[in-house]
C-alpha cells in the first residue's frame, strides 16, 4: 500500500553576498565576508519541511541537479533526513542557482538566477514505478522550463505530466512562482484540470482566475476570495483549493464548504525571515492532506507551520514537528480572516 508524498520540480542553491550599496552600470562594489550557499526551492523547502514536520513520513525528491558542488550541497542537505528518498534525483549538466545581492545598507536584495539543470527536467527523468507515494506535490509552475512548453493534446507539457501521476494512482498537488507578467493564465489552467489539491498565494490565484484580491493600498479583498477559489475549482481542480497569505489561509474542501482561518500575531522579535514561509505553509496542508485530515485542520498546520518559518532568516530552519507547530496556538492570538 502506497504511503507517503513526492515533491518534483525546483531544486536550487541560493548563495548570497553582502555588499555595501549597488553600483552604477561599470562601477565596482566590494562583496563583504558572510558569503552564505543555502538550499531552495520547492523540492528543497517543502520536502525538508515535511520531514521537519513528521521524521516518520516516507518522502521521495524529484528533480534534475548538477554533477557540481551546488549539487553535492543538496544531495547533502535532503541526506540529513532518513526519511528522504532522493533515489529519483537526476544528475546532469549544472545546477540551478541564484546570486542573491543582499545590500547590508538598505536591506534590499537583487537576484540573478541560473535555471541549469531545473530547465530540463521532464517526466522522462521519472521512474514512476519507484515512486511509492500516495501524493505527488510539483513547483514551481512558470520556473520549470521545460515543461512549462505548450502541448498540443493538454496545453502544456506539465498538464500531461499532471494527468500521467494521476493515470498512476497518485493525487496531484501544484504550486506556482510569483513572477510578473503573463504567463498564469496559458499555463495554470491546464495543469488545474490534472489537479487534485491546488496551493497558491494571492497574488498567483488572482493572476490565475482574474479575480481581484488585493487594493492598490495593500488591502486584502477577503470578499473576494471565495470567489477565487471557486474559479480554481471550475479550472479542474477536483479536491483541495487553497489560498494563503500573510493575514491567513483560505480554501473549499471536496464538499466545496468554505474555510477561512486567520493566521497567528507574532511579536515583531519572532519574525526573522519570511523566504520560507509559503513553501511551510504548503507542507502544512499536504501533511494534512496525506493524513486524510479535515482541510479546516491541514490549513491550520499550514498556518503554524508558516509561522514557526518566520522565526529564522533561512528557507527551513524554523520549522518544527507537527505538534510544536500546532502549539503555537496555545501561545498566539489569531487575526481575523
Amino acid at each position: 500500500m502506497r504511503k507517503g508524498i513526492c515533491v518534483a520540480g525546483n531544486m536550487i542553491v541560493d548563495i548570497t553576498y553582502p555588499v555595501e550599496g549597488w553600483p552604477k552600470q561599470g562601477e565596482l562594489v566590494h562583496i563583504h565576508d558572510g558569503i552564505v550557499r543555502s538550499t531552495g526551492g520547492a523540492v528543497c523547502n517543502v520536502v525538508v519541511d515535511l520531514a521537519k514536520l513528521d521524521g516518520t513520513l516516507p518522502l521521495y525528491a524529484l528533480g534534475k541537479i548538477g554533477e557540481d558542488a551546488e549539487g553535492d550541497l543538496i544531495m547533502r542537505v535532503l541526506g540529513e533526513y532518513p526519511n528522504i528518498d532522493t533515489g529519483n534525483v537526476v544528475r546532469e549538466g549544472i545546477s540551478a542557482f541564484c546570486n542573491v545581492m543582499a545590500d547590508v545598507k538598505n536591506k534590499q536584495r537583487t537576484f540573478f538566477t541560473y535555471m541549469g539543470a531545473n530547465a530540463k527536467f521532464t517526466e522522462k527523468n521519472i521512474d514512476w514505478d519507484k515512486v511509492g507515494a500516495d501524493i505527488f506535490h510539483i513547483g514551481y509552475i512558470l520556473l520549470l522550463d521545460a515543461l512549462d512548453q505548450p502541448d498540443e493534446e493538454y496545453g502544456s507539457r506539465m498538464a500531461r505530466l499532471l494527468h500521467m501521476a494521476q493515470l498512476h494512482g497518485l493525487k496531484t498537488s501544484i504550486d506556482v512562482v510569483s513572477e510578473a507578467g503573463d504567463r498564469f493564465k496559458r499555463l495554470v489552467p491546464p495543469a488545474m484540470k490534472y489537479t487534485d489539491y491546488c496551493v497558491i498565494n494571492e497574488y498567483e490565484a488572482e493572476q490565475t482566475t482574474g479575480i481581484e484580491l488585493r487594493e492598490a493600498d495593500g488591502m486584502l479583498l477577503t470578499e473576494n476570495i471565495p470567489a477565487a477559489l471557486r474559479a480554481m475549482k471550475d479550472m479542474g481542480v477536483s479536491t483541495w483549493a487553497v489560498i494563503h497569505c500573510p493575514e491567513g489561509g483560505f480554501g473549499l474542501d471536496e464538499n466545496d464548504d468554505l474555510v477561512s482561518a486567520g493566521s497567528l500575531i507574532l511579536p515583531g522579535e519572532k519574525i526573522v525571515g519570511s523566504v520560507g514561509a509559503g513553501d511551510a505553509f504548503c507542507a502544512g496542508v499536504l501533511y494534512g492532506a496525506e493524513m486524510k485530515w479535515p482541510l479546516s485542520k491541514a490549513i491550520d498546520l499550514g498556518i503554524a507551520a508558516a509561522a514557526a518559518s518566520l522565526s529564522d532568516s533561512s528557507a527551513t530552519a524554523g520549522v518544527c514537528s507537527v505538534d510544536e507547530a500546532l502549539a503555537l496556538f496555545e501561545q498566539y492570538k489569531r487575526r481575523q480572516p
